[in-house]
């Protein structure tokens, strides 16, 4: 790896970690010496990148600091091309639309000798079938993204149909079809509803009254205690 490259995944690097990080640790993922690693640090402060620590204590990156132009490793452009063409054949139109921008996009940015990677991408996705849904994933998304509450019919595994309003948490995106976490009022806990069994739909104007993320750490939680209870009984 060139001193440059090297230079920026020690950035990279920096900028992934949750706390400090040691030189040690630095140089096993880039495959240096702790002294190279430490010469590589020294240069980047010289430089005038915001380091803070020292060695045998660990380095942090401090916040607010802008990277130089976007540069994308041959690896890094196959791993978000996979990632749109997954979504371009198994999201809703919008996000199949949002996708081919996206790429439009880190195709111009990209090095020259890297954009025939997006023209002639090395990995694909077998497209599939989309599913029928009354109400449409972009809608769900937008319910989510304001804090809005769902009024719902739904037919369960047995066929039985109930009327709900949830609180939309979370959707999640498989091969055939798409679930909604989310807070039921009738159950008064976290259930899951797939958006093919939904037969009537409205988003409402009544907003969920909880912030969003403290919901969610709820959610997490139940889920957490759910798979272990799992794991247990298993």
């Amino acid at each position: 790896m060139r001193r440059g490259d090297r230079l920026f995944e020690v950035i990279e690097i920096l900028r992934r970690a949750k706390g400090p990080i040691s030189a040690q640790s630095i140089g096993e993922e880039l495959g240096v010496t702790k002294r190279t690693v430490y010469r590589d640090v020294a240069a980047l402060i010289g430089q005038g990148v915001p380091i803070n620590g020292e060695a045998g204590v660990g380095y942090v990156l401090e916040p607010g600091f802008h990277m130089p132009p976007l540069i994308l490793t041959p690896d890094e452009i196959e791993a978000v091309t996979l990632g749109m063409l997954w979504v371009q054949t198994r999201g809703e139109p919008e996000l199949a639309l949002a996708a081919e921008k996206l790429i439009t996009k880190l195709e111009v940015v990209a090095p020259d000798k890297y954009r025939t990677s997006f023209l002639q991408p090395a990995v694909g996705v077998a497209p599939v079938a989309q599913p029928d849904e009354v109400l449409g994933a972009a809608a769900i998304r937008l319910a989510i993204r304001h804090r809005k509450k769902i009024a719902l019919k739904y037919s369960d595994n047995s066929g039985q149909k109930t009327r709900r309003v949830i609180w939309p948490i979370l959707l999640g995106y498989r091969d055939t079809s798409r679930i909604i976490a989310a807070w039921c009022e009738m159950r008064e806990g976290f259930r899951y509803f797939r958006t093919e069994r939904i037969i009537e739909a409205e988003v409402l104007e009544d907003s969920i009254p909880r912030r969003m993320d403290l919901l969610r750490v709820a959610w997490r939680n139940a889920t957490d205690a759910e798979r272990k209870r799992y794991e247990e009984g298993a």
